[in-house]
């Protein structure tokens, strides 16, 4: 996964239909979320589309995301948020202000309310279980 300063390099350079088209792309390189995933425990809520997240907590303690939205554009900004800590130890996670992370994006100003709903609820979720996680 490409980092998020490397992402917002691009998404800086361009406009509308065209930021769309990279979240979408960014979406799409997810690594995939096998449907067994897919459950209430996993789903945020909140979100105007299905969005489910699952961490993973690998051996060196550094957590792996899966993710995945039925929405492609909610999806690429799902991959936006774990762009900012995929493969990252818990506690930097549960350190991480991903909301000053994202800013830099001007998600509000360029997407509509429906799609960031459902953000801030998506990243209290993932720095909660990096928290509890980091805790042991």
């Amino acid at each position: 996964m490409r980092s998020l300063s490397d992402i917002h390099d691009e998404y800086d350079f361009l406009d509308g239909d065209e930021r769309y088209r990279l979240l979408i792309e960014l979406g799409r390189s997810l690594d995939p979320m096998p449907d067994a995933l897919k459950t209430d425990a996993t789903l945020v809520r909140g979100c105007s589309a299905s969005v489910w997240v699952y961490p993973m907590q690998r051996d060196d303690g550094t957590l792996h995301f899966l993710a995945d939205s039925n929405a492609a554009i909610t999806k690429g900004i799902v991959a936006l948020v774990i762009a900012a800590v995929q493969d990252r130890p818990a506690a930097e996670v549960a350190a991480t202000d991903l909301a000053a992370a994202l800013e830099p994006f001007d998600l509000r100003n360029q997407l509509s309310s429906n799609r960031t709903q459902g953000v801030p609820n998506m990243i209290a979720l993932i720095r909660e279980t990096a928290a509890r996680l980091a805790a042991g």
